[in-house]
């Protein structure tokens, strides 16, 4: 079964208000686009450039905290692009420091360092372990670990952490330092720590996600990551975690790591920090803070305009009690999605996540793509996002309503209803 081929600029070649074709001529081809041109949104509708309505799941790939045009948001960043929006480094920035008080706070860490996207937060992260390493713990070629099938950017050493071989394709030479194990498997993390420590490649820290996003939606494991926490204690390794996706009450706590019991050393957030204005954080414990000035900069990192919308988020997820939303819709979505896997078995084999980011996983024995379903649903006037090819990825705004979870869950349905006339 094959469902409509995705061809954005045929597909949008007849909208009145949009040209397509004009935007493939200088735009790089760099994304797989879906054939919608979006124009404008509220709350957790999206609407394109036709005045068509979409309920939208994505939040711009789990990114819009508080979904559209939200009054916190709004206010904050029309009075801090009115006063002052940009500075340097050079000085001090009140609005930075009172981010950074708000996330050491609401944190196990101590200090912050700020940049401007998940990618550049775990390249600070990776920096940080390695002078960590060198000054501290005497290695001279430090390694990190990472897990399969993880997800950490798209530079050069955040796309060599990230243990997918498709995104390391043709990119090459890859950057050094880094060893891959498999997720949420003891065993073969001691293994490799073990054959690390007798070479010449010492282990100095180990970067792993509480839930792998981009790998399908796979939630770790406490008596993993709790075994992985005290491996590290035992043999003083770094241990760091990637927030950057489920970070910032996504995963129903404020951060993952609540999910499993256990604090980080170092961890890294992004996307939804200032609910779709760029921002990255990295944020350490004091013990491991080894930067002096000098050793890492980001020209745009922390200024005035990013760090006031990051603030009215945090302060808004607090004051509107956003984390209880967060666990309610969230269990109504998967006991829904899980109704529905029941009626459709040979489409659909689990139902997983936490809080507002989970994942529907479609059988290996069918001819069918995430993306195809994306493509399907988007039809209906929902909008999902894959991950993988077999995950489709449920990421509404943490606003989410009660009936507009129930409005998702009948859109998806009467997907379903719809493969099986197609099968």
């Amino acid at each position: 079964m094959s469902l409509e081929t995705l061809s954005p600029a045929a597909a949008l070649s007849s909208n009145p208000g949009f040209d397509a074709a004009a935007f493939d001529r200088c735009v790089m081809p760099t994304y797989g686009r879906f054939p919608l041109a979006i124009a404008r949104g509220e709350g957790c509708r999206l609407w394109d450039t036709d005045g068509n309505s979409y309920l939208d799941f994505v939040a711009g790939i789990a990114t819009c905290t508080l979904g559209h045009a939200h009054p916190a948001l709004v206010d904050a960043v029309t009075k801090q692009i009115q006063t002052l929006h940009h500075v340097s480094n050079l000085y001090y920035i009140p609005q930075q420091g009172d981010l950074a008080q708000w996330l050491t706070q609401n944190s196990c860490a101590d200090f912050a360092f700020f940049c401007n996207s998940g990618a550049e937060a775990n390249e600070g992260a990776i920096k940080l372990a390695r002078k960590y390493a060198h000054t501290v713990l005497g290695i001279h070629n430090p390694v990190i670990i990472t897990a399969n099938a993880s997800f950490h950017g798209r530079t050069l050493a955040t796309v060599t952490a990230t243990a997918q071989p498709k995104y390391q394709q043709n990119f090459s030479p890859l950057v050094p330092g880094f060893h891959y194990v498999p997720y949420n498997d003891i065993a073969a993390l001691e293994t490799a720590i073990a054959q690390l420590d007798a070479s010449e490649r010492q282990v100095a820290a180990i970067l792993l996600e509480p839930l792998q996003g981009e790998g399908g939606v796979r939630p770790g494991e406490v008596s993993y990551f709790q075994k992985v926490r005290q491996l590290c204690n035992d043999k003083g390794i770094l241990l760091m975690l990637d927030e950057v996706q489920v970070g910032i009450g996504r995963s129903g706590q404020l951060w993952g790591y609540e999910n499993l019991g256990i604090e980080p050393d170092i961890f890294t957030s992004a996307k939804g920090l200032a609910g779709g204005i760029p921002i990255g954080a990295m944020l350490c414990k004091a013990f491991c803070n080894v930067f002096t000035p000098g050793d890492h900069a980001s020209t745009f990192g922390g200024n005035p305009f990013a760090c006031a919308a990051a603030l009215a988020v945090c302060q808004t997820l607090t004051q509107e009690n956003l984390l209880a939303n967060v666990r309610a819709r969230g269990e109504q979505l998967r006991e829904g999605l899980r109704a529905i896997a029941y009626q459709y078995p040979s489409f659909i084999t689990d139902v997983r996540g936490w809080g507002l980011i989970n994942g529907m996983e479609i059988s290996a024995d069918v001819a069918l793509t995430a993306p195809e379903v994306v493509k399907a649903a988007m039809d209906k006037g929902l909008l999902l996002v894959p991950a993988g090819p077999k995950v489709v990825r449920f990421v509404p705004p943490l606003i989410v309503s009660e009936e507009e979870v129930e409005e998702a869950l009948s859109m998806v349905k009467q997907v379903f209803q719809d493969l099986t006339k197609a099968f």
